[in-house]
């Protein structure tokens, strides 16, 4: 099995070295982009596992390639971190909505980045490693793990991979109330404090995207969410 791969898009040449460098020490290929202007057609040359994306370079939006990467069908699967030395709340928040998968925050921990790598690929492989039954059904939704494919009332949805992982952990523990802690460490792998927002931002849009089963996922105030299709 070859390594995977890994697309960095970051117009800091010396940011981009280091983490260049780091990965590689962790055994992962990479493909630097120093502008998003072409970064697409490369990306789909190459083939990433997952894509580390600067938001602030200099010839385009980050978030604007963001938003393309997710509405590509031969992209949108690939997990987006998002690199930035934007840090507030609102601007996680942002990157979330768009599709991120997670948000880093410039000055950051080499080793903290390989983690955060490490759990989202290690949490996407376990997904398709799954046992069968490769497709789950409750209420409206239709789940095909192998697929990597969602239906809701027969009709396709698109998910990110974290939405996707999201969605796997409350349809295979139906009824059980899930902390955002236990979310953190089952869907991102990690819990870090200050995160807990991560979890109340993609439930959110993964509520939207589920349209007529929205409610399946229930609120659980002060403690969590909870999925039931009763």
């Amino acid at each position: 099995m070859g390594r995977q791969r890994i697309c960095v898009i970051e117009d800091e040449e010396d940011i981009a070295e280091l983490i260049r460098f780091t990965l590689e020490q962790a055994r992962f290929e990479t493909l630097i982009l120093h502008n998003g202007l072409q970064a697409l057609e490369k990306i789909k040359a190459f083939k990433p596992d997952l894509i580390l994306l600067d938001l602030m370079l200099p010839d385009a939006d980050g978030l604007d390639i963001c938003k393309s990467l997710k509405k590509d069908t031969q992209l949108s699967s690939i997990p987006v971190i998002m690199l930035t030395a934007k840090g507030t709340e609102m601007d996680r928040i942002v990157g979330f909505e768009l599709g991120a998968d997670d948000y880093i925050v410039k000055p950051f921990s080499t080793r903290e980045l390989v983690l955060r790598i490490k759990a989202i690929l290690s949490r996407l492989s376990a997904t398709f490693d799954t046992s069968p039954p490769d497709v789950i059904r409750q209420g409206i939704i239709l789940m095909d793990v192998s697929r990597h494919k969602v239906q809701v009332d027969g009709k396709d949805i698109e998910l990110t991979a974290t939405e996707f992982n999201l969605l796997h952990e409350f349809m295979t523990n139906i009824g059980r109330v899930r902390t955002r802690d236990v979310l953190l460490d089952r869907v991102w792998g990690y819990s870090f404090d200050g995160y807990a927002r991560t979890v109340d931002t993609h439930i959110r849009r993964l509520r939207q995207k589920l349209g007529p089963a929205m409610d399946y996922i229930e609120t659980i105030r002060g403690v969590g969410y909870r999925f039931n299709v009763a």
